[in-house]
């Protein structure tokens, strides 16, 4: 299995009021070939009741790709769901290095929407909800905390376009199998948007958000 490096806390981008660790927590999760400044700007259009943290990919893409991955697209590790669940892990870790005690939800996008997902999976208990913008529920077998996921049901947004050619149908259709058994799904697809994020599913994903918070009791 191909290496993952740790990430690199120096490079976390934040937006928060103060230095509360008890302030409820959303991590961004940037996509293929981006970095941490790609969602950060999403935080001013979200609730102001959370701090949020946007995390650098540990692995970088081939030549001429830009920015940061989370695991690769294609040769070694490509669609290997060990090489995800590493990189999972060194999510995980940074998140405990925080040392944060209040809730923390997860919001990414396509390869960061994947690792949402797969976060919930591996630590269940951990996160209060996810948001899953163009991404899908990895395939390959059951992770150790499936079980215990389909009975807490935490509440996931899955938004998507309907000309969205970069995730392939068949990932698709296993997310929408997979993830009504596991979560309190909030799904939409957005007409004639492709593999991107539209203001309009920003909106929804606000009012998600906001649902969230007044759940917590914040």
């Amino acid at each position: 299995m191909i290496p993952i490096p740790e990430i690199d806390d120096s490079s976390t981008q934040w937006h928060s009021e103060g230095n509360d660790p008890s302030r409820p927590l959303i991590v961004l999760i940037h996509g293929y070939g981006a970095d941490e400044h790609d969602l950060i700007a999403l935080a001013s259009s979200l609730p102001t009741g959370f701090d949020y943290a946007a995390v650098r990919g540990p692995l970088t893409p081939p030549f001429p790709m830009p920015g940061c991955s989370w695991y690769p697209l294609e040769g070694e590790g490509s669609g290997d769901i060990d090489v995800i669940t590493e990189s999972t892990n060194r999510l995980l870790a940074w998140l405990d290095s925080l040392g944060r005690t209040g809730p923390v939800g997860l919001v990414g996008f396509s390869q960061g929407g994947v690792l949402a997902v797969h976060a919930m999976r591996l630590r269940p208990e951990a996160f209060a909800f996810a948001g899953n913008l163009s991404g899908y529920v990895m395939p390959g077998g059951e992770m150790p905390g499936d079980e215990t996921l389909a009975e807490r049901r935490p509440p996931v947004f899955w938004g998507r376009g309907s000309s969205d050619d970069v995730i392939p149908e068949g990932l698709v259709v296993h997310t929408t199998d997979w993830l009504p058994g596991h979560a309190d799904i909030v799904g939409r697809t957005y007409l004639g948007l492709g593999h991107a994020v539209a203001p309009d599913e920003v909106a929804d994903l606000n009012v998600f958000l906001t649902k969230q918070l007044e759940a917590l009791g914040c």
